[in-house]
């Protein structure tokens, strides 16, 4: 069966900025450039000096995935939960109907040991509308638990691809899968990739998903095309489904493997995060981390949160143990 790359169709550079307190993000996804891109609504490459983090704030009608790359970041909510992420280690947060927390990072251990400074990724996932008024959960692995795959020797090396190494966060990669659950629609693929020098990959995506990739590291060339994309670069791939225009053309695509072939031209590593995801078929209606189907509905949100109602029973005069250390 032949493998058919997807093609890059827009190149957005991730600028730094300031957020939260004293933060700075990278945001490769929900800015200017590309509001949103269904069912992804904003991606940050972040990095937490000291004295700076996230205090308390809700969300509504998203999940969040936060990965690390490097440091530790410490998590409390007003349900109790509270935890700490580290290099390679994941939190899935299917915010449903509300959820207020707070996310620090951790600059010094027990001891007093300095810690290296928090680096990582956080991205926003739109719920399907029904999954907006739902309980939140969570996910949480740690890295080891995440299953890391190379090229098999089994597979012919023309198709398998050589000198990549990937971290599967969640969804498949070349036999091997994520423990990560997923909702019945909202599927959602990510995948952590690193290439050696002259190193490329073929991931398969499904038919009828968005996908995107973001330059973590280095420089990438992205199917056939000869443009090399450098760091800080996300990279929007083109949707088949969505350019099939004839009965003969759909046949084409349907009949080889979909996906996205990413290769490393240089004499240095790269490292390339790959997402891709299902669609979803209703209007997105966001304000700051509230994300519904309607004005109405955002409304909705923010009265709740302010009358501590609908979700946010907790959230009143609720205050976050590690948020003192911004209050201080």
């Amino acid at each position: 069966m032949q493998q058919i790359s997807r093609k890059v169709v827009q190149q957005i550079h991730a600028v730094e900025q300031g957020e939260g307190v004293g933060a700075r993000v990278r945001r490769a996804l929900g800015n200017a450039q590309l509001r949103n891109f269904s069912p992804f609504l904003m991606l940050d490459h972040f990095k937490v000096g000291e004295g700076a983090g996230f205090a308390d704030h809700p969300h509504r009608g998203q999940t969040t995935v936060t990965y690390m790359f490097d440091g530790y970041m410490e998590h409390e909510d007003f349900a109790g939960h509270r935890g700490i992420i580290g290099p390679g280690d994941i939190q899935w947060m299917m915010v449903g109907r509300g959820i207020m927390h707070a996310e620090m990072p951790l600059h010094r251990d027990k001891e007093g040991k300095p810690l290296p400074t928090p680096v990582g990724m956080q991205l926003w996932i739109d719920l399907p509308a029904a999954s907006k008024k739902i309980d939140p959960s969570y996910q949480e692995f740690s890295g080891k638990d995440l299953p890391v795959q190379t090229p098999r020797t089994s597979e012919p090396k023309e198709t398998e691809g050589e000198g990549w190494e990937v971290k599967v966060i969640s969804g498949k990669s070349h036999g091997v899968e994520s423990p990560v659950r997923l909702p019945e629609n909202g599927g959602c693929y990510y995948m952590d990739i690193k290439l050696q020098p002259g190193g490329w990959i073929f991931q398969e995506i499904p038919h009828t998903w968005n996908a995107f990739a973001y330059v973590a590291d280095g420089k990438v060339q992205v199917g056939d095309s000869k443009d090399v994309h450098d760091q800080y670069h996300t990279l929007i791939l083109s949707n088949p489904a969505l350019k099939t225009d004839t009965a003969e053309e759909a046949k084409t695509v349907l009949s080889n493997n979909d996906g996205v072939r990413i290769s490393n031209p240089t004499d240095k590593p790269a490292r390339v995060i790959l997402i891709a995801g299902e669609p979803l078929d209703h209007p997105v209606v966001q304000y700051g981390p509230f994300v519904m189907c309607s004005k109405k509905e955002i409304f909705e949100a923010m009265e709740d949160f302010q009358m501590a109602r609908n979700g946010f029973e907790r959230a009143s005069n609720w205050q976050s143990e590690i948020g003192k250390r911004l209050r201080h």
